[in-house]
């Protein structure tokens, strides 16, 4: 694309606010000189990386990349042989250890339907030993630990033992009475690097050594005592074998650096890559953008776009179609009103999508991949170039149609400004009309009435307008595809008060064609807003329909649901009633058989016959006894009788034909015969026509239900908390969490509660929100207060339970 396009439509701005998102310098230069392409399945795989930066984002949050600096030069260097500093040691380790998270990150609890992400995850190596080894031994950028290596930690123990004794030995001379006298203050101190003694110089003689520094007025004298001098050579030569050991370790570390060059490198190379797409990512998260879908048809369709440089309280989203029906679009309406905001909102939107960024606006969107995008938008007049108006759009346009063609986008602003009306207007459709030979697809605004009704007239060129409130007098930036904007300077001017003599004459002046047209479009105008006024109310009312509908459809899949499991029941406890019935036959069938049998003897006679047939009598009738207790008490009689209103209470039980189900009557009917029933854990709506009496339950029954009831609300009072804590969980999980505990807190009578989850990124809270706006429980929700914890706690208001 050409860059003067890019800065035109301030691309550049996008780049800089991608380039925010990123943690290393590499990735931040790698947006900065980011292009849109013009390559299908190089734009589809770009949108891809995004969309699943995006899902891994939402799901546990970002890629944990990071701040990470440009390791290159050091592992050439280390290849290479040189040394590196404990400072550049300590940024390849960071390095290794973001390789090490996000290796770790991206490797388990991820989202489903990934592809590109774990495919480079994959490629990742972590080099975990020397990365220890590093963290284990170099401290900070100027500090080697003791545990580095046996030799440092051999070396810095004798420095300390070294140091201990000639501390020692110099306290036990400033010590001395005689001390106070000859020094200037009994401490032991250091001058270049030795251990020294402040004498006074008068008695210097009384000190043999070195004198090794002065005061400033020489009245000190700094000696290094003769019976401390071997000792501070060792402390010395100590020293740079601490060095020398040091350099040696470093030495090492550089090596193994470079024996893992390949890795390394490629490492960083991937953690770019990824810092890349997680900026996108985030990006599209900020902007609350979606990836759109491409053609190869060369047809675009925006839908709800918003700019995504205008702030989102302020932004108003526009709808804009090109290349289906028509592929000219001419924009008209007032100045200030939004004309080249939109021009900029669809160069913008095509530029990120082709540079594989989410746009703002709605995932139906559809965009082809254009080859190239021009635009002549403001006003470029040089003085030094004795350039007007006029002359510098002339000169773009010539450069425009040197260019242009089949699966280009023209965005013209102001057409034929700058120059006589007249002449202005036929120059703009002589170029909108070779344009269209061309192939390209165009979107360009005006003021000149012949270029609208130019646009009614022909072909493939259609009418946009921006909407103005003339009550107002603001423009709302709405653009109306398929009407002609208008002029309002007659009801503008009428509107601050000006002589209505002075825009009466001004309409005499005015041409009659031009009023009739005026006129004409001002009735469209006001046909098209009614029409839209009902659609919407139709669509209001059929979304209303549809949804008591599937409302409606869901309770009756509940309640045949909930018959087939009684049904069932039933059928499993009749078969067990028969097995048990014919078992106790069979044990029966057998004793009768065995006493007839049995002949007559002196052991065996009639009593024992008799007894044992009062045995299986007896056996009988404890079976019957036990059946009988099998029989549900709520299999009441029907009286068959369809109830009068007059006839029912609240309780009264009744038999639901449509479901052939019993039930409980929850409110008395209205004069229609409606009213709402219980089924079982249902509440329906029904007709009082549809409803059997049935004779009621026993007291103790309804008493026990009641009981029963209040004990399962009581103990959920006891034992619920007013608040659920949702820090550190995923959303999935954190929504399942939170949508039980608010069924318990309805069913517990609660009437608010608070949901913590925390600020973070708002992930989240975001997500959180999303979901209590569709919970059937949730009154209202709102952040808490500063006091109890603001943004990172949600208040949330339950409905009141009936």
């Amino acid at each position: 694309m050409n860059s003067k396009i890019l800065s035109i439509l301030e691309f550049n701005k996008i780049l800089s606010l991608l380039a925010n998102q990123a943690g290393s310098v590499q990735a931040r230069e790698r947006i900065l000189a980011l292009e849109p392409m013009a390559n299908m399945h190089m734009v589809q795989d770009a949108l891809t990386e995004t969309t699943e930066a995006v899902s891994v984002i939402m799901y546990k949050g970002s890629i944990p990349v990071g701040e990470m600096g440009d390791i290159t030069g050091l592992l050439g260097m280390a290849r290479k042989g040189r040394c590196l500093s404990m400072r550049e040691l300590l940024m390849i380790k960071r390095t290794l250890t973001i390789t090490r998270e996000v290796k770790l990150f991206m490797s388990s609890d991820m989202p489903m339907g990934l592809r590109i992400l774990p495919e480079i995850a994959d490629l990742l190596t972590p080099v975990l030993q020397l990365e220890q080894d590093i963290d284990r031994s170099i401290l900070s950028e100027d500090e080697m630990a003791d545990n580095a290596s046996a030799a440092l930690r051999d070396i810095r123990r004798e420095i300390r033992n070294k140091n201990d004794m000639i501390k020692s030995r110099l306290q036990k001379m400033v010590s001395t009475s005689s001390a106070k006298t000859h020094l200037q203050e009994a401490i032991v101190t250091m001058r270049n690097g030795r251990y020294v003694i402040p004498v006074k110089r008068e008695y210097a003689n009384m000190f043999p050594g070195m004198i090794h520094d002065q005061s400033s007025t020489g009245a000190t004298l700094f000696i290094e005592p003769q019976a401390v001098v071997n000792l501070n050579n060792e402390l010395r030569q100590l020293a740079m074998d601490e060095q020398a050991e040091i350099t040696r370790i470093l030495q090492l570390f550089s090596s193994r650096v470079a024996e893992h060059y390949n890795e390394i490198e490629n490492n960083q190379k991937l953690l770019v890559e990824l810092d890349f797409i997680n900026a996108k990512g985030k990006l599209s998260c900020d902007m609350d953008a979606r990836a759109p879908r491409l053609n190869e048809e060369n047809c675009l369709d925006i839908r709800t776009g918003r700019h995504p440089l205008i702030p989102a309280d302020k932004v108003v989203p526009t709808d804009v179609s090109l290349g289906k029906e028509w592929s000219t679009l001419l924009i008209t309406g007032p100045n200030t009103g939004g004309k080249t905001v939109t021009l900029k909102t669809v160069g913008l939107l095509c530029l990120m999508a082709q540079s594989g960024l989410h746009i703002p606006a709605d995932e139906t969107s559809d965009l082809p991949i254009f080859r190239e995008i021009f635009a002549d938008i403001g006003d470029e007049q040089s003085i030094e170039q004795s350039l007007s108006t006029f002359s510098s759009h002339m000169k773009n346009i010539v450069d425009i149609f040197s260019k242009a063609g089949d699966g280009s986008l023209v965005l013209l602003d102001e057409l034929g400004s700058g120059t006589d009306p007249s002449e202005g207007a036929a120059l703009g459709i002589a170029e909108l009309e070779k344009l269209r030979e061309m192939g390209a697809l165009v979107v360009a605004t005006t003021h000149y009435t012949e270029l609208k009704k130019y646009a009614l007239s022909t072909e493939n060129v259609e009418n946009a307008s921006m909407e103005f409130n003339v009550e107002t007098l603001s423009p709302t930036y709405k653009l109306r595809v398929g009407l002609p904007g208008k002029s309002n300077a007659f009801e503008i001017s009428r509107k601050l008060n000006l002589d209505e003599g002075i825009i009466n004459r001004a309409t005499e002046l005015l041409g009659e064609n031009q009023l009739s047209f005026e006129e004409a479009v001002s009735r469209v105008e006001a046909d098209q807003i009614r029409t839209e006024q009902a659609l919407a109310e139709a669509r209001k009312a059929r979304s209303g329909a549809d949804e008591k509908l599937a409302m409606a459809e869901n309770e009756l899949e509940s309640a045949k649901a909930e018959a087939e499991r009684i049904v069932e029941e039933a059928r499993s406890k009749a078969r067990q009633m028969l097995r048990d019935a014919q078992g106790t036959i069979d044990e029966i069938s057998r004793e009768l058989r065995s006493i007839k049998d049995r002949k007559p003897d002196a052991g065996f006679n009639d009593g024992h016959i008799a007894g044992g047939v009062a045995s299986s009598r007896g056996k009988l009738r404890t079976a019957e006894g036990k059946y009988k207790s099998n029989i549900s008490p709520k299999a009441s009689i029907q009286t068959g009788k369809t109830p009068e209103p007059e006839m029912l209470r609240v309780g009264t039980l009744i038999k639901y034909v449509k479901l052939n189900q019993n039930g409980e009557v929850e409110t008395l009917p209205d004069a229609r015969g409606n009213l709402t029933i219980r089924v079982g854990a249902m509440k329906l709506n029904a007709n009082i026509k549809d409803l059997i009496l049935i004779e009621s339950e026993s007291s103790g029954n309804k008493d026990r239900k009641r009981q029963k009831y209040g004990a399962m609300s009581f103990g959920k009072a006891r034992t619920i908390k007013t608040e659920i804590n949702l820090i550190g969980k995923n959303l999935d999980e954190a929504t399942d969490l939170m949508n039980k505990y608010i069924d318990d807190a309805f069913l517990a009578g609660l009437k608010t509660v608070h949901v913590i989850h925390g600020r973070g990124e708002g992930i989240l809270r975001k997500g959180l929100r999303a979901e209590l706006k569709k919970n059937r429980h949730v009154k209202s929700f709102k952040s808490a207060s500063y006091a109890d914890g603001g943004e990172g706690c949600t208040v949330v208001e339950l409905i009141d339970r009936k």
